[in-house]
Protein backbone atom coordinates (compact mmCIF):
# COMPACT_ATOMS: atom_id res chain seq x y z
CA UNK A 1 0.00 0.00 0.00
CA UNK A 2 1.24 3.46 -0.95
CA UNK A 3 0.38 6.16 1.96
CA UNK A 4 0.04 9.09 -0.20
CA UNK A 5 -3.77 10.51 -1.04
CA UNK A 6 -4.99 7.99 1.98
CA UNK A 7 -7.31 8.61 4.53
CA UNK A 8 -5.92 6.74 7.77
CA UNK A 9 -7.51 6.37 11.06
CA UNK A 10 -5.17 5.12 14.11
CA UNK A 11 -6.88 4.13 17.40
CA UNK A 12 -4.81 4.40 19.98
CA UNK A 13 -3.33 7.36 18.63
CA UNK A 14 -2.43 9.52 21.63
CA UNK A 15 0.87 7.50 22.35
CA UNK A 16 3.61 5.13 21.65
CA UNK A 17 3.62 2.95 18.71
CA UNK A 18 -0.46 4.73 17.69
CA UNK A 19 1.05 7.76 18.17
CA UNK A 20 4.58 7.31 15.81
CA UNK A 21 2.14 5.64 13.05
CA UNK A 22 0.00 8.66 12.87
CA UNK A 23 2.96 11.13 12.49
CA UNK A 24 4.55 8.39 9.85
CA UNK A 25 1.56 8.36 7.98
CA UNK A 26 1.33 12.00 7.27
CA UNK A 27 5.26 11.79 6.77
CA UNK A 28 4.58 9.16 3.82
CA UNK A 29 2.12 11.83 2.05
CA UNK A 30 -1.28 10.59 3.53
CA UNK A 31 -4.48 13.06 2.76
CA UNK A 32 -5.78 13.08 6.46
CA UNK A 33 -4.91 11.12 9.71
CA UNK A 34 -7.17 10.67 12.23
CA UNK A 35 -5.79 10.05 15.48
CA UNK A 36 -8.46 8.40 17.48
CA UNK A 37 -8.00 8.16 21.33
CA UNK A 38 -9.90 7.16 24.85
CA UNK A 39 -7.54 10.26 25.68
CA UNK A 40 -9.27 13.24 23.90
CA UNK A 41 -6.48 15.39 24.86
CA UNK A 42 -3.44 13.68 24.31
CA UNK A 43 -5.12 12.76 20.94
CA UNK A 44 -5.75 16.65 20.09
CA UNK A 45 -2.05 17.48 20.90
CA UNK A 46 -0.55 14.46 18.80
CA UNK A 47 -2.53 15.75 15.81
CA UNK A 48 -1.75 19.44 16.22
CA UNK A 49 1.96 18.51 16.61
CA UNK A 50 1.59 16.89 12.94
CA UNK A 51 -0.80 19.73 11.21
CA UNK A 52 -3.46 20.20 9.37
CA UNK A 53 -3.76 16.65 7.74
CA UNK A 54 -4.49 15.40 11.44
CA UNK A 55 -7.72 16.03 12.97
CA UNK A 56 -8.41 13.96 16.76
CA UNK A 57 -11.18 11.99 17.73
CA UNK A 58 -12.10 11.04 20.89
CA UNK A 59 -13.32 7.08 21.07
CA UNK A 60 -13.67 4.21 23.65
CA UNK A 61 -13.03 1.07 20.94
CA UNK A 62 -14.71 -0.82 23.84
CA UNK A 63 -17.80 0.77 23.03
CA UNK A 64 -19.38 -0.61 19.28
CA UNK A 65 -21.17 2.70 18.99
CA UNK A 66 -18.61 5.21 19.73
CA UNK A 67 -16.33 3.07 16.53
CA UNK A 68 -19.54 3.40 14.47
CA UNK A 69 -19.53 6.97 15.04
CA UNK A 70 -15.58 7.50 14.53
CA UNK A 71 -16.17 5.52 11.02
CA UNK A 72 -18.99 7.53 10.34
CA UNK A 73 -17.50 11.45 11.05
CA UNK A 74 -14.41 10.08 9.20
CA UNK A 75 -16.56 8.52 5.93
CA UNK A 76 -18.55 11.98 6.29
CA UNK A 77 -15.58 14.52 6.77
CA UNK A 78 -13.10 12.63 4.30
CA UNK A 79 -15.44 10.48 1.75
CA UNK A 80 -13.87 7.07 2.69
CA UNK A 81 -11.45 5.08 4.88
CA UNK A 82 -8.24 3.49 2.98
CA UNK A 83 -6.56 2.26 6.21
CA UNK A 84 -8.13 1.76 9.53
CA UNK A 85 -5.51 0.84 12.24
CA UNK A 86 -6.93 -1.08 15.60
CA UNK A 87 -3.98 -0.18 17.54
CA UNK A 88 -5.07 -0.03 20.83
CA UNK A 89 -4.03 -2.51 23.37
CA UNK A 90 -3.89 -3.21 27.25
CA UNK A 91 -2.30 -5.54 29.59
CA UNK A 92 -3.13 -6.73 32.93
CA UNK A 93 0.51 -7.95 34.23
CA UNK A 94 -1.15 -11.19 35.90
CA UNK A 95 -2.65 -14.74 35.76
CA UNK A 96 -5.43 -17.07 36.13
CA UNK A 97 -6.02 -14.86 39.48
CA UNK A 98 -6.91 -11.42 37.43
CA UNK A 99 -10.29 -11.18 38.43
CA UNK A 100 -12.94 -11.35 35.62
CA UNK A 101 -13.24 -7.48 35.04
CA UNK A 102 -9.40 -7.40 34.13
CA UNK A 103 -9.98 -10.19 31.47
CA UNK A 104 -13.05 -8.32 30.36
CA UNK A 105 -11.08 -5.49 29.86
CA UNK A 106 -8.45 -7.35 27.89
CA UNK A 107 -11.06 -8.86 25.93
CA UNK A 108 -12.71 -6.15 24.53
CA UNK A 109 -10.02 -3.99 23.79
CA UNK A 110 -7.76 -6.43 22.30
CA UNK A 111 -10.15 -8.72 20.51
CA UNK A 112 -13.64 -7.25 20.54
CA UNK A 113 -12.02 -3.62 19.42
CA UNK A 114 -11.09 -4.90 16.32
CA UNK A 115 -13.97 -6.89 15.66
CA UNK A 116 -16.15 -3.45 15.61
CA UNK A 117 -13.89 -1.91 13.88
CA UNK A 118 -14.26 -3.93 11.09
CA UNK A 119 -17.71 -4.68 11.29
CA UNK A 120 -18.05 -0.88 10.95
CA UNK A 121 -15.44 0.09 8.11
CA UNK A 122 -15.81 -3.11 5.81
CA UNK A 123 -19.22 -2.41 3.86
CA UNK A 124 -17.79 0.68 3.12
CA UNK A 125 -14.48 -0.58 1.91
CA UNK A 126 -16.19 -3.67 -0.28
CA UNK A 127 -18.49 -1.08 -1.82
CA UNK A 128 -15.05 0.47 -2.81
CA UNK A 129 -13.72 -2.83 -3.84
CA UNK A 130 -10.95 -1.76 -1.30
CA UNK A 131 -9.67 -1.17 1.77
CA UNK A 132 -6.92 -2.14 4.15
CA UNK A 133 -7.02 -3.10 7.87
CA UNK A 134 -3.78 -2.94 9.70
CA UNK A 135 -4.13 -4.83 13.59
CA UNK A 136 -1.60 -4.42 16.43
CA UNK A 137 -1.20 -7.86 17.77
CA UNK A 138 1.69 -8.20 19.40
CA UNK A 139 4.28 -11.02 19.46
CA UNK A 140 2.15 -12.28 22.19
CA UNK A 141 -0.36 -13.54 19.44
CA UNK A 142 2.38 -15.93 17.71
CA UNK A 143 4.35 -16.62 20.75
CA UNK A 144 3.71 -16.27 24.76
CA UNK A 145 3.42 -13.20 26.91
CA UNK A 146 4.86 -14.57 30.31
CA UNK A 147 3.35 -13.67 33.29
CA UNK A 148 0.33 -11.68 31.27
CA UNK A 149 -2.40 -14.78 30.69
CA UNK A 150 -5.23 -12.59 29.79
CA UNK A 151 -2.49 -10.65 27.35
CA UNK A 152 -1.43 -14.33 25.73
CA UNK A 153 -4.97 -15.25 25.29
CA UNK A 154 -6.47 -12.15 23.88
CA UNK A 155 -3.36 -11.51 21.70
CA UNK A 156 -3.27 -15.16 20.06
CA UNK A 157 -7.22 -13.97 19.63
CA UNK A 158 -6.46 -11.24 17.10
CA UNK A 159 -3.82 -12.43 15.29
CA UNK A 160 -6.57 -15.52 15.01
CA UNK A 161 -8.95 -13.10 13.77
CA UNK A 162 -6.99 -11.05 11.52
CA UNK A 163 -5.94 -14.17 10.05
CA UNK A 164 -10.10 -15.35 8.97
CA UNK A 165 -10.37 -11.13 7.74
CA UNK A 166 -7.44 -11.79 5.23
CA UNK A 167 -8.61 -15.55 4.64
CA UNK A 168 -12.33 -13.99 3.84
CA UNK A 169 -11.90 -10.84 2.29
CA UNK A 170 -8.84 -10.98 0.65
CA UNK A 171 -10.21 -11.94 -2.88
CA UNK A 172 -12.79 -8.42 -2.54
CA UNK A 173 -9.73 -6.07 -2.60
CA UNK A 174 -9.36 -5.84 1.09
CA UNK A 175 -5.67 -6.12 2.74
CA UNK A 176 -4.91 -7.46 6.35
CA UNK A 177 -1.86 -7.16 8.23
CA UNK A 178 -1.25 -7.96 11.99
CA UNK A 179 1.68 -5.55 13.44
CA UNK A 180 3.30 -8.04 15.74
CA UNK A 181 6.50 -6.36 17.90
CA UNK A 182 8.34 -7.56 20.81
CA UNK A 183 9.53 -5.29 23.15
CA UNK A 184 9.12 -1.46 22.34
CA UNK A 185 9.64 1.05 24.37
CA UNK A 186 6.60 2.55 25.50
CA UNK A 187 4.38 3.43 28.53
CA UNK A 188 3.33 0.28 28.74
CA UNK A 189 6.48 -1.65 28.77
CA UNK A 190 7.76 1.04 31.37
CA UNK A 191 5.24 0.47 33.61
CA UNK A 192 5.42 -2.99 33.30
CA UNK A 193 8.76 -2.69 34.48
CA UNK A 194 8.56 -0.39 37.22
CA UNK A 195 5.71 -2.53 38.51
CA UNK A 196 8.28 -5.57 38.87
CA UNK A 197 6.26 -6.99 36.10
CA UNK A 198 7.39 -10.66 34.97
CA UNK A 199 6.47 -10.48 31.48
CA UNK A 200 7.81 -6.78 31.24
CA UNK A 201 11.01 -8.03 32.15
CA UNK A 202 10.67 -11.32 29.93
CA UNK A 203 10.17 -8.64 26.97
CA UNK A 204 13.28 -6.86 28.38
CA UNK A 205 15.66 -9.97 28.18
CA UNK A 206 14.78 -11.60 24.92
CA UNK A 207 15.79 -9.02 22.71
CA UNK A 208 16.20 -5.66 21.66
CA UNK A 209 13.52 -2.66 22.89
CA UNK A 210 12.66 -0.55 19.84
CA UNK A 211 11.45 2.74 19.60
CA UNK A 212 8.42 3.43 18.45
CA UNK A 213 9.49 5.13 15.70
CA UNK A 214 11.27 1.72 14.74
CA UNK A 215 8.06 -0.19 14.76
CA UNK A 216 6.18 2.36 12.56
CA UNK A 217 9.09 2.20 10.28
CA UNK A 218 8.66 -1.69 10.34
CA UNK A 219 5.01 -0.81 9.49
CA UNK A 220 5.48 0.83 6.39
CA UNK A 221 7.55 -1.16 5.00
CA UNK A 222 5.22 -4.23 6.00
CA UNK A 223 2.83 -1.97 4.31
CA UNK A 224 4.41 -1.76 1.34
CA UNK A 225 4.78 -5.17 0.80
CA UNK A 226 1.17 -6.11 1.73
CA UNK A 227 2.57 -8.62 4.20
CA UNK A 228 0.32 -10.47 6.56
CA UNK A 229 2.72 -10.77 9.62
CA UNK A 230 4.55 -7.62 9.97
CA UNK A 231 7.47 -8.20 12.36
CA UNK A 232 9.66 -5.20 13.52
CA UNK A 233 11.82 -7.82 15.93
CA UNK A 234 13.37 -10.16 12.92
CA UNK A 235 14.05 -12.78 15.25
CA UNK A 236 10.18 -13.72 16.54
CA UNK A 237 9.45 -15.22 13.00
CA UNK A 238 12.64 -17.53 14.02
CA UNK A 239 11.17 -18.07 17.81
CA UNK A 240 7.86 -18.75 15.81
CA UNK A 241 9.52 -21.84 13.95
CA UNK A 242 10.91 -23.00 16.61
CA UNK A 243 8.09 -22.86 18.89
CA UNK A 244 5.99 -24.72 15.97
CA UNK A 245 8.68 -27.33 15.39
CA UNK A 246 9.10 -28.46 19.19
CA UNK A 247 6.99 -27.43 21.76
CA UNK A 248 8.01 -29.19 24.54
CA UNK A 249 11.64 -26.93 23.79
CA UNK A 250 10.17 -23.77 23.53
CA UNK A 251 8.09 -23.94 26.25
CA UNK A 252 11.50 -25.79 28.52
CA UNK A 253 13.70 -22.67 27.37
CA UNK A 254 11.35 -20.07 27.86
CA UNK A 255 11.08 -21.62 31.67
CA UNK A 256 14.46 -21.51 31.93
CA UNK A 257 14.07 -17.80 30.95
CA UNK A 258 11.95 -17.25 33.95
CA UNK A 259 14.04 -19.07 36.30
CA UNK A 260 16.87 -17.24 35.58
CA UNK A 261 15.01 -13.72 36.00
CA UNK A 262 13.33 -14.65 39.20
CA UNK A 263 15.81 -16.52 40.79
Amino acid sequence: MNLTDRIVVVTGGAGGIGAALSRRFAAEGAAAVVVADLDADAARAVAEGIGPVAHAHAVDVTDEEQVRALVADTEQRYGRIDLFCANAGVTTGGGVEVDDTGWDQAWRVNVLAHVYSARAVLPGMLARGGGYLLHTCSAAGVLTAVGDAAYTATKHASVGFAEWLAITYRDRGIRVSALCPQGVDTPMLADGLADGHLGARVVAASGAVLTPDQVAEAAIAGLAEERFLILPHPEVADYARRRAEDPDGWQAGMRKLVRRLTA
